[in-house]
């Protein structure tokens, strides 16, 4: 009795050393012990580890992030569309003006119009062209899809995609370098979009090759190129499919350009008359300009002492005024371009509509 009730004691027991050291020093004996049979036993498969680092790995996902910064240190992503896009609008601007005979550099258009224009004609390519992206993803992801594309033989996706790449390429090649018509003259975009998706097909070929030789050849490691040629080869690959899309863009650009000033030669009739008055006499009149009509005002203190009538504005916001005559065709006519200064008025009116000799009506 008295021995049971000795060794129940309340109260704290102060520890000594060792067992203290023991105390903290448990866990890391038991994860030890549990890392020893853990390594020991036989449900540990061994021959499941990749025999080379990374075999089949997208050598793409480690080079694409350098190479998107070598290019962002050299170009700001923001700078790169910006650039895109006063492209665009660079190309639109050539066309539109050229269909009137006119030489755009003269207008001093500021870089803004060339934002607005490309925002006007890029809108629907870019929702066309995000739309059919998310498409492509999604089919790659489909598992039916990708189940029913492994059932081909490796060798004929192979084969189809570096067939398609390879002739991509060469038609782009032979339209610009050997000036050989292959592409419909509606479409020239398609020089641009070729070459672009044929780069990506040829890449894609490299990928599948890799893919199926590490399928096929799985217990022996794969060489890997030194990170180097990688960064450089999707370089090179980021270049070639960048180009082709400016490509694309300067040719979409040229063709939006010459629809719109079709568009504007045609409704030309319907738009609204313009009267010019003027300090002194510019001489529009005449067979180079038909339609337009010379009134000198009879009023001497009139601070505009000339009134030109028949004239069409081209809308456009540089520094300078571009007319064209009432009359005006693409084979018999000439665009007028007048500087802005306070020497001259614009009237706007209705078109046809009847004006009397007078050179303040």
């Amino acid at each position: 009795m008295m021995t049971a009730s000795t060794t129940r004691i309340d109260g704290p027991t102060e520890p000594n050393a060792t067992s203290s050291t023991a105390l903290f020093d448990a866990p890391d004996a038991h994860a030890t012990a549990a890392v020893r049979e853990v390594t020991n036993s036989g449900d540990v498969d061994h021959s499941a580890a990749p025999k080379s680092a990374e075999p089949t790995e997208f050598e793409a996902a480690a080079a694409l992030p350098q190479v998107l910064k070598i290019v962002g240190s050299v170009v700001a992503p923001t700078t790169l569309l910006t650039a895109l896009l006063i492209y665009f609008g660079l190309m639109y601007a050539v066309a539109f003006y050229r269909y009137f005979n006119v030489n755009y550099t003269v207008l001093n258009l500021p870089a803004q119009d060339y934002l607005i224009v490309s925002e006007d004609g890029l809108m629907m390519p870019l929702i066309f062209t995000a739309a059919f992206t998310l498409l492509a993803l999604w089919l790659y992801q489909h598992e039916t899809l990708i189940t029913k594309m492994r059932g081909i033989g490796p060798r004929v996706l192979v084969s189809t995609s570096a067939i398609a790449g390879l002739a991509l390429v060469g038609l782009a090649m032979a339209d610009s370098v050997f000036n050989v018509s292959v592409f419909p003259t509606n479409f020239l975009e398609a020089r641009g979009l070729s070459l672009s998706m044929g780069v990506l097909l040829l890449g894609y070929t490299a990928r599948l090759k890799r893919v199926i030789t590490a399928d096929q050849r799985p217990k022996q490691s794969l060489r890997r190129a030194p990170e180097a040629v990688i960064v450089a080869k999707w370089s090179a690959v980021f270049v070639l499919v960048s180009a082709g899309l400016f490509w694309a863009v300067g040719s979409y650009a040229i063709g939006v350009g010459e629809g719109h000033a079709q568009a504007v030669e045609s409704f030309l009739p319907y738009s609204a008359d313009v009267i010019l008055y003027s300090e002194k006499s510019l001489n529009l009149q005449g067979p180079e300009a038909p339609g337009v009509q010379e009134v000198p005002c009879q009023n001497s203190d009139a601070a505009y002492r000339f009134r030109y009538n028949g004239l069409k504005l081209i809308p456009q916001s540089g520094n300078q005024y571009l007319f064209l005559p009432a009359g005006w065709t693409r084979t018999n006519g000439t665009a007028i371009i007048i500087p802005h200064n306070d020497k001259i008025r614009l009237q706007f009116s209705p078109p046809g509509q009847t004006r009397n000799s007078a050179c303040g009506s």
